[in-house]
């Protein structure tokens, strides 16, 4: 579907962007010509979409895919460093990996999201931003990804990468992933673990 299609690029404000670029005779690209105007609308529906997403999050509404709670939690009660790595932005990573988590997991997780690079998955930067300043070498990092461009930015630092397939990535190419699963699984229905 065009959602799906849409989430082979990365981040929100070029997603949109491609969107709107494919649809130009239509509203809002059709009067709005200039392309600083363009840029600006699109960060300014951006923003909505966040306060929107952040109310959905905020009231629960929104649960964690099964097993990641289990499988943070095993990683942060062995000493293993952890972070979210997302083309999303920072504010709403934040927010979900604190009303999700919780305060003890946001205050050593690390969320590394949104523009903190100059180039979005499938580029590798991310990945080797989050192994530079979490002091991993990356050949020693497992990445959980649900999404090919994800999958082929953690290959490309030299990291391992487990693939959780989503409603929107079960059809994708995950042929170069190290391992692919449903779902991580909660307790007692557990995919994988440390």
């Amino acid at each position: 579907d065009l959602y799906g299609d849409l989430l082979e690029i990365g981040g929100g404000k070029e997603r949109m962007t491609k969107y709107f670029k494919d649809v130009e005779d239509q509203e809002p690209f059709r009067t709005v010509k200039d392309p600083e105007a363009r840029k600006a609308l699109v960060a300014e529906l951006h923003k909505l979409k966040t306060d929107l997403f952040m109310d959905l999050v905020e009231s629960g509404a929104m649960p964690l895919r099964p097993g990641v709670r289990r499988l943070v939690q095993e990683a942060i009660a062995a000493g293993v460093p952890v972070a979210v790595c997302s083309t999303s932005n920072e504010r709403a990573v934040s927010t979900i990996v604190q009303v999700m988590l919780g305060d003890g997991v946001a205050s050593v997780m690390g969320v590394f999201a949104g523009d903190i690079v100059p180039r979005k998955k499938p580029d590798p930067a991310i990945y080797l931003l989050a192994a530079q300043e979490l002091g991993v070498n990356p050949a020693r990092c497992v990445v959980i990804e649900d999404s090919r461009i994800g999958m082929l930015a953690a290959k490309a630092a030299g990291m391992t990468c487990v693939i959780t397939k989503s409603s929107y990535t079960q059809n994708e190419d995950f042929s170069a992933a190290d391992a692919v699963y449903d779902c991580i699984g909660d307790l007692g229905d557990e995919r994988f673990g440390l």
